[in-house]
């Protein structure tokens, strides 16, 4: 007698949700890879309340594995390391309060792990600006004072504001 067919569901973290049904079905298929099943869909929760703790600058970091009560954790950029190491108390605090057991926070530098592909990278000039932002910036231009120190960046609010409102 074959198990209840179970619906397929997503691990949250991957990027397409269909690649994480395909991944879960074939974990479901194969006695020996069934055993990994429960802690993928632990780490894709653990994942899940990291992003939820963390504010959204962090979006990019990733959970690499919890073990012996210490959380690893992948990182884009130094620059992110630095900034997360601040936040990692809090970040501890509050998944133990979720009853997550973690008495450390690892950070790791990975940085290809999170780069967005090619066509999510926006251009500048493609980027639209509503028009109240654009009259926003033109009254901007207009209130600053004339002075040396303030003459390049009028000029670049203004050129911003005309480009803007162009298209």
């Amino acid at each position: 007698m074959q198990p209840p067919k179970q619906p397929p569901f997503h691990i949250y973290g991957t990027r397409v949700r269909r690649t994480s049904i395909d991944a879960t079905d074939f974990l479901r298929r194969s006695d020996r890879l069934a055993s990994l099943l429960p802690a993928a869909t632990r780490m894709a929760s653990l994942q899940k309340e990291v992003r939820l703790i963390l504010p959204p600058m962090y979006a990019g970091c990733e959970v690499m594995s919890l073990q012996e009560g210490v959380l690893t954790l992948a990182v884009p950029s130094s620059a992110v390391a630095a900034k997360l190491k601040q936040q990692a108390p809090k970040l501890q605090a509050a998944l133990q309060k979720k009853g997550w057991q973690v008495d450390s926070v690892r950070i790791k530098i990975q940085v290809g792990r999170a780069l967005p592909a090619r066509e999510e990278v926006m251009k500048p000039s493609s980027l639209e600006l509503p028009p109240t932002a654009v009259q926003a910036f033109e009254e901007l231009g207009d209130a600053l004072p004339e002075s040396p120190q303030n003459a390049p960046l009028i000029a670049a609010i203004r050129r911003l504001a005309e480009k803007r409102k162009a298209k």
